[in-house]
C-alpha cells in the first residue's frame, strides 16, 4: 500500500473512532515494523499504532494492555481498533520515558526502584491471575530460536560461520542451561521490560505512576526474565552497585525464593537475551537498514561475557571462546549499498 493510500485509511479509521479532522504527527519509530503517531484535537491527544497486519498484528498488544489494566497496572487504555487494517488508537501516556527522565538527570535509583516494585507487584499475583488464558509459553523451543539469532545473523556479518556439528553443540549447551533457568516461579513475562518502555505518568501515585508499553510479545515464563531485561540493558550501562541493590530489593519481597536459583536463572536468561539481541541488532542493520542499533553491540557483548561466567553457563562460555574469539567480537559493518 502506498503512503497516500495508508494515510487515507488512517483518516477513515480516525473518523470512525470519533477523531475526524484531528492532526496527526510522527511520534516514534520502532525496532519492528510498527510506527506510532500522535493524534491531536485541541487539548486532547491519543496515540495511533500503525502496524502492517501481515507482519505485526495488533491483537496481542490490545489484549495484553486490557489485561494489565484489569490488574491495576499502567498500560494505555485502548480507544479503538481495526484489526484488519492494523490500526490501534490508545491513550497517550505522554513523553516521559524513563530513558528521557534519566537523560534529564532524574533520580536513577528512584526510577529503577519503581520499575522493580512494579515487577514485584505483578509477580506477587498467582500465576493463574497474572497470566491471561491462552498466552503462549516461553518454551525452550522459543528461547532456542531467539538464541539462534547470534549464529544466524551475527556470525555471517563478521565473516564467521558454523558447521552443523558446531550448531548442534551450541544448541545442546543451551538446552541444558534452559532447564536450570526454570527453578523460579512462572508468571507473565512482558519481555521488553527496560527503561525505553517504561514511563512516569503524571498525576498518578505509587505503582500507578509506572506506565508500561511495548508488551505485545508477552509470554508465560520465568519471573527472572523481566528483571534481568531491566538491569542488563542493551542500551545503557547500569552500575553494579545499583543492580545489586535492586536484586536485594526484589529478593526481599519473595523470602521463599532461593537466591541461588534466582541468580542462576538471571544468568541463563540474561545470556540468552544477550545472544538474541546481538543477533537482532545485526539483523536490523543487514535486513532492514536500521544501523542505529549497531553501536550497542559491544555493550551487549560485555554483558554476555559477564553472564557466562556463572558456572551454569561454562559450556556456553567455552563454545563462544572457541567459535568467536574475543578479537572477533566486533561491531558488524552496515549493510552494503545495493
Amino acid at each position: 500500500m502506498t503512503g497516500s493510500a495508508r494515510r487515507r485509511e488512517i483518516d477513515r479509521f480516525l473518523v470512525r473512532a470519533g477523531w475526524k479532522g484531528a492532526a496527526v504527527e510522527p511520534l516514534a519509530a520502532d525496532a519492528s515494523f510498527r510506527r506510532y503517531l500522535r493524534v491531536r484535537r485541541g487539548p486532547e491527544t491519543a496515540v495511533l499504532m500503525d502496524a502492517p497486519p501481515d507482519r505485526e498484528p495488533i491483537e496481542p498488544y490490545a489484549a495484553i494492555a486490557r489485561h494489565l489494566l484489569s490488574l491495576g497496572f499502567g498500560a494505555p487504555r485502548i480507544e479503538a481498533e481495526d484489526r484488519a487494517a492494523g490500526l490501534l488508537l490508545m491513550e497517550d501516556l505522554g513523553d516521559d520515558t524513563f530513558t528521557r527522565l534519566l537523560a534529564r538527570g532524574e533520580d536513577e535509583t528512584a526510577l529503577y526502584e519503581l520499575a522493580v516494585d512494579t515487577l514485584i507487584a505483578l509477580h506477587r499475583l498467582p500465576a493463574a491471575t497474572a497470566v491471561p488464558p491462552g498466552l503462549p509459553s516461553y518454551s525452550d523451543d522459543l528461547l532456542m530460536a531467539e538464541a539462534d539469532h547470534l549464529i544466524d545473523w551475527y556470525l555471517p556479518a563478521i565473516g564467521l560461520g558454523v558447521d552443523a556439528d558446531r550448531r548442534s553443540a551450541y544448541r545442546a549447551c543451551w538446552r541444558e542451561a534452559f532447564a536450570r533457568a526454570r527453578a523460579v516461579p512462572e508468571t507473565l513475562v512482558l519481555r521488553d521490560f527496560h527503561v525505553d518502555n517504561l514511563m512516569r505518568l503524571h498525576g498518578r501515585e505509587g505503582l500507578a505512576a509506572c506506565g508500561l508499553v511495548d508488551f505485545q510479545d508477552a509470554v508465560a515464563g520465568p519471573a527472572s526474565y523481566d528483571f534481568v531485561s531491566l538491569v542488563e540493558d542493551a542500551r545503557r550501562d547500569v552500575l553494579p552497585s545499583l543492580v545489586s541493590a535492586l536484586k536485594d530489593r526484589y529478593l526481599a519481597a519473595f523470602p521463599d525464593l532461593d537466591p541461588e536459583d534466582f541468580e542462576r536463572s538471571c544468568a541463563v536468561l540474561g545470556a540468552q537475551r544477550h545472544c538474541k539481541v546481538i543477533g537482532i541488532f545485526t539483523r536490523l542493520s543487514r535486513r532492514d537498514g536500521k544501523d542505529e542499533y549497531l553501536h550497542h553491540i559491544l555493550r551487549v557483548w560485555r554483558l554476555l561475557e559477564a553472564a557466562v561466567k556463572h558456572p551454569a553457563l561454562h559450556p556456553i562460555r567455552d563454545w563462544l571462546d572457541e567459535t568467536i574469539p574475543a578479537a572477533a567480537r566486533a561491531v558488524p559493518g552496515p549493510r552494503a549499498a545495493a
